[in-house]
């Protein structure tokens, strides 16, 4: 099932998406996930936790997904 997340600002950062959308319980444990590779965006690994997602922007993390609107 995907969750949406409504942008408030022009963007959000990687790291802060997971936490919204529920998909991580504290930023360490975002970083940690996403230093190992196991975040995807856009289909693609993402390393950098400061990515900025603009709206459009697919997340996917353990077979749960996250679309920025």
């Amino acid at each position: 099932m995907e969750k949406i997340i409504e942008l408030k600002d022009e963007f959000i950062r990687l790291d802060q998406a997971l936490k919204r959308g529920d998909l991580v319980q504290s930023g360490g444990h975002a970083k940690l996930l996403i230093q190992e590779g196991q975040v995807l965006v856009n289909g693609e690994v993402e390393y950098r936790r400061g990515k900025k997602l603009l709206a459009g922007d697919r997340i996917s993390l353990n077979g749960q997904e996250l679309l920025i609107k």
